[in-house]
């Protein structure tokens, strides 16, 4: 999962960036799932927070696709949007403890 801070009035550019993005994920081996999800407005402090959340198989799915075409492809572009952040995304790493 990495965790965005989105300036306050670039949401709609940010979530058009992922919406239109080929990210190739369902090619590789060991993808599960994708979430764009939208969380909070902190309006004192001027972001939306919003977190990519990706579902692997296991942590070495994960690692294997850091390391793809596919990863550099879905990332070529990065930064070059008017999309505003406040500071870099942070990344976030979990495994499943217990799930359906």
């Amino acid at each position: 999962m990495n965790r965005f801070k989105v300036a306050t009035g670039s949401e709609q550019e940010f979530e058009d960036v992922w919406k239109g993005r080929d990210s190739r994920l369902s090619e590789l081996s060991g993808f599960v799932s994708f979430h764009l999800l939208k969380g909070k407005t902190f309006e004192d402090e001027g972001y939306t927070l919003y977190a990519s959340h990706t579902v692997w198989e296991n942590e070495d799915a994960f690692t294997a696709w850091t390391k793809s075409e596919q990863f550099r492809d879905a990332h070529k572009n990065a930064g070059q949007s008017n999309v505003s952040y406040l500071g870099h995304p942070a990344f976030e790493g979990f495994s499943s403890v217990e799930g359906a």
